[in-house]
């Protein structure tokens, strides 16, 4: 079987208030790229990944107004794929949910959110994620509520050969410091939103730790929006988003590659996932953001890994309608787990 993360630079702008495709020429969520332009590029990149699941990181919004169910179900008739439901589970505010395509002929997907449900008050021990979460963010012995913005999406899921898994698919805060006028501000919204992450990184860590204490498969993935030195703020709090999703030494560990190589070779080129236009400096970026996390009953199923991308990834690069479509469709390109299960 094969399970996707794609996240998908603001599919909302891609549809109506009923879900429908606009396939104008209009222009969408992406810097100088229409409608129309962004639908077909990923109609390309959908067809050609052919998953049975794909985590849609900023799906369509879900509100009074909008269905991301509706939206993407329509998306997926559009281009014929196989992964035509979808699931989704707590709403957000945002405008970019977090749901999942999937093959509802080779598995069955349920929401299965976990934890206590403590609303407004939180907990500090792996509260349901659409709660609030109670840890002290810069040690000076006064507890922080922390809350995601995007709360992460829990799935079970039975696949057609009979094996059982759990699924969560997240969007970790980003640590850009929006809204700062200056390089103080700059510096102080940055460590906060690092806080922050780490916080709601811990959070997840629990309830992955909860799972792997009772040997559940499962399967983590999404964009983490954080990595093994990306910024320079990483050694302010010792550790990495991702390598506290991973789980340190003595603990129950989960297993992702490139997060691996990423790990063990800081002073050397790493994969990628995403590509960014740094205006200031006139210049693009490309960062590993995005992940497929898995439990060892997961991994020793045959599992491989690949970025579908454009130029790093031979077949893309030797496909040229696929590889146009992988830079038109979002910043960051599919990661996808082909996995015996």
């Amino acid at each position: 079987m094969r399970f996707a993360t794609y996240n998908v630079e603001w599919m909302d702008r891609l549809f109506d208030q009923h879900g429908a495709l606009l396939n104008n020429d209009g222009w969408s969520g992406r810097y100088d790229v229409t409608r129309k332009q962004q639908t077909h590029a990923l109609g390309v990149v959908f067809k050609a990944m052919d998953a049975d699941a794909v985590m849609i990181i900023e799906a369509p919004d879900h509100s009074k107004q909008r269905d991301t169910v509706l939206a993407l179900e329509n998306f997926a008739a559009r281009f014929k794929l196989r992964a035509r439901k979808a699931a989704i589970g707590f709403g957000n505010n945002t405008q970019q949910e977090i749901a999942m395509l999937y093959d509802p002929d080779a598995m069955t997907v349920h929401h299965d959110p976990r934890g206590d449900d403590l609303g407004e008050t939180g907990g500090r021990n792996a509260p349901r994620f659409d709660g609030a979460f109670r840890i002290d963010l810069d040690v000076d012995e006064v507890e922080d509520l922390v809350r995601f913005s995007k709360p992460p999406l829990e799935l079970s899921i039975k696949t057609k050969a009979g094996f059982d898994l759990q699924m969560i698919g997240a969007h970790l805060k980003s640590k850009a410091p929006h809204g700062a006028q200056n390089r103080d501000e700059v510096m102080r919204y940055s460590i906060a939103n690092r806080r922050k992450q780490l916080a709601q990184a811990i959070w997840l860590r629990q309830r992955i730790t909860d799972h792997l204490d009772i040997g559940t498969p499962l399967i983590v993935v999404g964009d983490m929006n954080d990595g093994p030195g990306l910024d320079e703020y990483e050694d302010l709090f010792g550790r990495s988003s991702v390598e506290i999703l991973l789980g340190g030494e003595g603990m129950p560990q989960l297993f992702e590659p490139h997060a691996r190589m990423a790990l063990s070779r800081k002073l050397t080129a790493t994969p990628t996932t995403s590509r960014f236009f740094i205006r200031p400096q006139k210049r693009f970026l490309q960062a590993l953001l995005d992940y497929i996390m898995v439990s060892p009953q997961i991994q020793e199923r045959d599992a491989e890994w690949r970025i579908w991308h454009p130029l790093d990834d031979p077949k893309c690069w030797n496909t040229p309608e696929l590889q146009d479509a992988l830079v038109t469709a979002s910043d960051h390109f599919p990661v996808t787990l082909d996995v015996n299960i």
